[in-house]
């Protein structure tokens, strides 16, 4: 097992959430290894709790002091009423683990009242995987942990999607039509790394614009998709107003996304890179509580850039480029950029091996940015 960034929360019940196989009972079992697990994945223990939460506290022993595991809060919304009772009654900490807040947060339930705080759990990142990390391995099968020791990762990312729309879609009941979604979610695949045109989505998947508005709904509440807004603060120019769509991981986006011989490589590769990009400045953000807020930056006449971050620790614009060579089209959009705001950090992530200075633009090799996320994110660059 890599070694996670995320840090335990001692001595305070917290809520943990994240994607279907990105290691949430595998880092609460090594975190918390003294602590009782209740799985409502089991079938016998599901159907009791669900019947009765109160049973809640029968499993757990007078006298436990250590904390209290229960995965997949979001199968019992109930028990949230009889963890909020125990953590009052017997001062207990509960560490809960669910793949979607969706539920939850739908079903107006007890959220413990702020006694218990939320944190997430993504994919691997370079940072996590260190020596292991190989940037060409991870453009194809992506960062899912057990993808990393699957002899064969695409058969894997294929039962990982299915089960997704069999276990999280159709048991959760969020639509009666699984094989609309099934096409929505190949139509949405072609709008990876791109401004969102919902009515083109639907056309495209034959849905009609309202279903497939609470389809991107969806996605983003099962967490196995981003919307990012574009960054408007003092603008200068005329915006774009839509967001940019991705699926959280760039393996189960082209899992999802369908391949056929006519296909140029450049077509999925270059939203594959940005996505690999984006997914590991979300962990390592996460992770660290560094704070940063995620856009994207794009005019009324095209020109963009692809990541925006601007927080507390700094303000940075990044551009990710597939190609090991540069042209001068590739800085337009940054140059654009840091002439609105000179005091931005640009950064041209490419292909090639070399660390170049063009400009105010820092180019640096994808390979070598990515593992050393943490330091460029506090400030390891200076303007």
């Amino acid at each position: 097992m890599y070694s996670r960034l995320i840090q335990p929360i001692k001595e305070k019940s917290f809520f943990l959430f994240g994607p279907r196989g990105t290691g949430k009972t595998t880092w609460t079992s090594k975190t918390f290894p003294n602590a009782i697990r209740i799985d409502l994945l089991e079938s016998r223990l599901f159907t009791s709790l669900l019947a009765d939460p109160q049973l809640l506290e029968e499993w757990i022993p007078s006298g436990h002091e250590g904390p209290v595991v229960i995965d997949e809060i979001q199968k019992v919304p109930a028990l949230l009423n009889e963890v909020h009772r125990l953590i009052e009654k017997r001062r207990l900490t509960f560490i809960l683990t669910g793949s979607s807040p969706r539920k939850l947060r739908r079903g107006g339930v007890n959220l413990l009242a702020g006694r218990a705080l939320t944190c997430a759990m993504h994919p691997l990142s370079a940072v996590e995987m260190g020596s292991d990390f190989n940037l060409e391995r991870a453009l194809k099968f992506g960062l899912l942990p057990a993808v990393q020791t699957e002899p064969d990762p695409i058969r894997f990312l294929a039962s990982y999607v299915k089960t997704y729309l069999d276990e999280e879609v159709r048991q959760e009941g969020l639509t009666r039509h699984l094989d609309a979604f099934a096409r929505f979610l190949e139509a949405a695949s072609f709008s990876q790394g791109s401004t969102l045109n919902v009515s083109v989505v639907a056309r495209e998947c034959s849905v009609q614009r309202k279903v497939v508005e609470n389809y991107f709904t969806i996605l983003s509440d099962l967490l196995i998709a981003h919307q990012i807004p574009v960054f408007t603060k003092r603008s200068k120019r005329r915006l774009v107003s839509h967001p940019k769509f991705y699926f959280f991981d760039v393996g189960v986006f082209r899992t999802i996304r369908p391949a056929g011989i006519l296909d140029t490589p450049e077509e999925a590769e270059g939203p594959a890179l940005e996505t690999l990009v984006l997914q590991n400045i979300i962990a390592v953000n996460e992770a660290l509580d560094l704070g940063y807020q995620i856009y994207y930056w794009r005019t009324s006449n095209g020109t963009e850039v692809d990541l925006i971050l601007y927080g507390p620790r700094g303000f940075f614009a990044i551009e990710v480029k597939r190609s090991r060579r540069l042209t001068e089209d590739s800085l337009v959009g940054l140059q654009s950029f840091t002439k609105d705001y000179p005091n931005a950090k640009a950064i041209l992530l490419y292909g090639g091996p070399h660390h170049l200075q063009k400009g105010n633009i820092h180019v640096l090799p994808c390979k070598d940015f990515l593992p050393n996320l943490p330091s460029y994110l506090n400030g390891g660059i200076k303007p």
